[in-house]
């Protein structure tokens, strides 16, 4: 294993970030919405069946692995579910729904997974305290991120996994806009964790940059998965190396203007890729980990729904991505409160991953206590 490329600054340890504003919310929701839809645009255009059939070789090959890495039959391995978050409405709003869809696929037939940990990056305790399992970090000071609140994920990593007491050998990072659709298992095996392989993270396509941080004498860049750091279920002995090398690639991709403007919003993903080379780590891709609505149309074998990308259909079914539809759901509009209860289907002809997303959306809404009092 190697150790972190460069000491994680003291100003970290020193300054907190100030609360912002609700102008500022706003405004960063309304930039959320502005990046998520170039990257959709970016996703539209890239796709080719080249890319397809890459990755489809790819995962194959990671998944069929020798016979010394599948664990014993029988053998429960459970890991931690552990999301990053901030104190905002509109993290909130999502924490609470994936925590529901946690807690009812927890002890479910086929399930590894162990306890559950909201790792907020506020720096003070909010009113979700009692409701769900919550360890409090200190975010970055102010200005660090550069309005890349992202960046404090890896940071946020980095202090749970060196203060908190974790009893599972094995970690899942997810995030707030996951679903449960089934039980997990845990997907990782021997000291390969498990991932879900992203399309438009291309590291042999983007080799200059990642050169200035994953330099040649530590081998191919084919060595930097195609993934980000959620999913993953990883070990936590590992996840403990890799994180403050997580932390510190991603501030220098972002102080760096050449990566910074290359990457974007999905720079910390490449951090992370990075970091797990440096430290000698390659991942199991598992295509079923999760799926993407609108894009992905079925349920499948999945196990997650991340509900990044908004939804929007003309009443006859037909997808209108980039205009607003007759019929919508996006979690963007709802940046300053929860979503009603009880929100209207999608009409006939929309695809089952998105009538599935808005129907376990509205149970979580009418079962979870005080959904409507405007957390």
């Amino acid at each position: 294993m190697r150790s972190a490329l460069v000491l994680i600054p003291e100003v970290i340890y020193r300054r907190r970030m100030a609360k912002p504003s609700p102008f500022f919310l706003v405004l960063l929701g309304f930039g959320f919405f502005v990046a998520t839809y170039n990257l959709v645009t970016l996703v539209i255009h890239s796709q080719n069946n080249d890319g397809e059939m890459e990755l489809s070789r790819r995962s194959d090959s990671m998944i069929q692995r020798p016979n010394e890495l599948k664990e014993s039959e029988g053998q429960r391995r459970p890991f931690h579910v552990a999301l990053t978050a901030t104190d905002s409405p509109y993290s909130k709003w999502q924490c609470r729904i994936m925590y529901y869809w946690y807690k009812k696929m927890k002890d479910s037939e086929g399930s590894e997974m162990g306890g559950f940990t909201r790792v907020l990056h506020s720096g003070s305790p909010d009113d979700l305290m009692k409701e769900i399992p919550t360890f409090v970090v200190d975010p970055l000071p102010s200005g660090v991120d550069q309005g890349y609140i992202v960046l404090n994920r890896p940071w946020a990593f980095v202090q749970w996994l060196g203060k908190a007491k974790i009893k599972e050998d094995y970690i899942l990072m997810a995030e707030p806009d996951h679903i449960f659709v089934k039980p997990l298992p845990n997907l990782s095996r021997g000291d390969q964790p498990a991932a879900f392989p992203f399309f438009y993270i291309k590291p042999s396509k983007n080799e200059k940059i990642i050169r200035k941080f994953y330099p040649e004498e530590e081998g191919p860049v084919t060595n930097v998965d195609p993934i980000g750091n959620s999913p993953v279920i990883i070990k936590k002995s590992q996840l403990e190396q890799i994180a403050p090398t997580w932390m510190n690639i991603s501030l220098k991709m972002k102080e760096d203007p050449e990566s910074d403007k290359a990457f974007g919003w999905v720079l910390e993903m490449y951090a992370y890729a990075i970091a797990s080379a440096l430290h000698g780590v390659r991942h199991i891709l598992h295509k079923n980990f999760m799926i993407q609505p609108p894009w992905d149309l079925k349920i499948a074998n999945t196990f997650i729904i991340h509900y990044t990308y908004g939804c929007d259909y003309t009443l006859k079914g037909e997808l209108t991505y980039g205009k607003i539809g007759e019929w919508r759901f996006d979690k963007r509009s709802f940046l300053r409160g929860p979503p009603p209860r009880n929100l209207s289907l999608p009409p006939p002809g929309v695809p089952e991953s998105v009538v599935t997303l808005v129907k376990m959306v509205n149970e979580a809404t009418a079962n979870i206590p005080g959904w409507e009092e405007g957390r």
